[in-house]
């Protein structure tokens, strides 16, 4: 065993690892038994809601920086040992009408929530290749299906790295890396969606469940692999 190593399922590298989802995720599959490296664009942006454990290691990185990314994950096999399962859940939502978006405004949306999940796959699936499977998670949203009035940057991202998944997933899934895409179709329940939103608790999905149903996909036979599922608390309209 590696040291700093939590168990023999190997890595699990979380992009995105930040309050919410991403520390659910982190938390989940290390409860799970997964050594846990997190990826988020600055120290400061870890909370303390991220788990102090042995096991969990995080990393500063910018996801749109392909070298950064390549030299994080390298390190990352060094001490830890090679990534089994990546979950690219680094997002970046604008709400605006879109004769008032600067291309940069939407090259940046891209940049994170698509380019980022190109970028860290590409860098994990040789590994996963060698050692004969993997597991590669992308974090889509209603804007995956759906693009809606003020949403152009957004949706046109989420619709990216949807196509994105199921080429992955048809390139690599013979190789026995089970590659998903995960619609998350409502708000997620946390600080924004209570102050920004004003959403209700149980309007929203809650981070530990989804964090669940991620693990729940990894666990799936290879007889019987989803490519994509969708989640939204009961009281979503849909």
């Amino acid at each position: 065993m590696m040291a700093g190593k939590n168990s023999d399922k190997g890595v699990a590298l979380v992009s995105g690892a930040g309050p919410g989802l991403g520390a659910a995720l982190c938390s989940k599959f290390l409860e799970a038994g997964y050594t846990v490296a997190g990826l988020a664009r600055s120290e400061s942006f870890v909370g303390p809601a991220l788990p102090a454990s042995g096991g969990f290691h995080y990393h500063a990185c910018d996801i749109t920086d392909a070298g950064a990314v390549g030299r994080t994950v390298a390190r990352i096999r060094e001490k830890l040992g090679e990534i089994s399962v990546f979950i690219h859940n680094a997002g970046q939502l604008l709400i605006k009408p879109f004769h008032e978006t600067s291309p940069e405004e939407f090259e940046g949306i891209w940049r994170v929530n698509c380019l980022g999940a190109m970028i860290g796959a590409r860098a994990v699936v040789p590994g996963m290749l060698k050692a004969g499977g993997g597991a590669i998670l992308l974090t889509g949203a209603t804007a995956s299906i759906r693009g809606g009035a003020g949403f152009a940057a957004f949706a046109s991202s989420k619709f990216a790295l949807r196509g994105l998944a199921q080429s992955l997933a048809r390139a690599y899934g013979k190789e026995g890396i089970h590659v998903a895409h995960v619609v998350i179709d409502g708000m997620i329940w946390g600080p924004q969606a209570r102050d920004r939103f004003g959403a209700a608790r149980d309007t929203c999905l809650d981070p530990e469940a989804i964090a669940d149903a991620y693990l729940g996909l990894i666990g799936q036979d290879r007889s019987c692999w989803s490519q994509e599922i969708d989640l939204r608390p009961s009281a979503e309209a849909f």
